[in-house]
This record gives C-alpha cells, structure tokens and sequence, in this order.
C-alpha cells in the first residue's frame, strides 16, 4: 500500500521560511512525478510546483513564483518544499502527491494517483 507521509508544516511569522518534506513509501518507483498542492479554507485546491524523477521541474503559478522551491531525493523517495519570504496568503493546507507516469499533466490533480494527508501551513502577519 502506498502511503505518503509529510512532515514540516507550522505556524511561522510573515516573512519567513518553512521546508515541506513528503516521502513516499509503499513500492519502488521508477518513472514518477510528485507535486504539491494547497488549500485553503474556502478555496479550490490549488496548483504550487512539480517535479518528475529526472529533476525536471514544472511550471509555478505567480503565487509563489520565486519564493517556493521544490527539489527531490529519488534515493529516498522523497520530495521537499522549500518555501521562503512567506506571506499571510500562503495559510493553507499543503498536499503532496505522486503521480505514477509519464507524460501527465502535472499541473491538474488529477494526475496525481496518491495523496499525503495534509499538512497546516499558518502564516501570522
């Protein structure tokens, strides 16, 4: 059974930094791609950053464009976020997910075939 477990969320002031960790446990993984997603209340769940096992990295939306960092340790089958100069706007949960594939659209969810639980993001201002 594939399980995602993330780890790394908190309550950090305006202007700070949180890393995001996911890893993946469950099965081997070759060819795969793992995101992060974010929701916050009353929102869709929206789109942050991709990466497939070649280090190739997706599009990020202007939102956090600049701020937000994702990089992956294939050896561990696990996936970070780095998230810098945080702001009031970026409280939400965050998600990651794995996409068990090639050539998906990473930037939809569903291409993602496993989900974490979630993970709290709070920024006070």
């Amino acid at each position: 059974q594939v399980q995602l477990v993330e780890s790394g969320g908190g309550l950090v002031q305006a202007g700070g930094s949180l890393r995001l960790s996911c890893a993946a446990s469950g099965r081997t993984f070759s060819r795969y791609a793992m995101g992060w997603f974010r929701q916050a209340p009353g929102k869709e769940r929206e789109f942050v950053v991709g990466i497939n096992w070649n280090g190739i990295r997706t599009f990020t939306p202007d939102s956090v464009k600049g701020r937000f960092t994702i990089s992956m340790d294939n050896a561990k089958n696990t996936v970070y976020l780095q998230m810098n100069s945080l702001k009031p706007e970026d409280t939400a949960v965050y998600y990651c997910a794995l996409s068990d594939g090639v050539g998906r659209f990473l930037m939809s969810a569903d291409a993602y075939d496993y989900w974490g639980q979630g993970t709290q993001v709070t920024v006070s201002s």
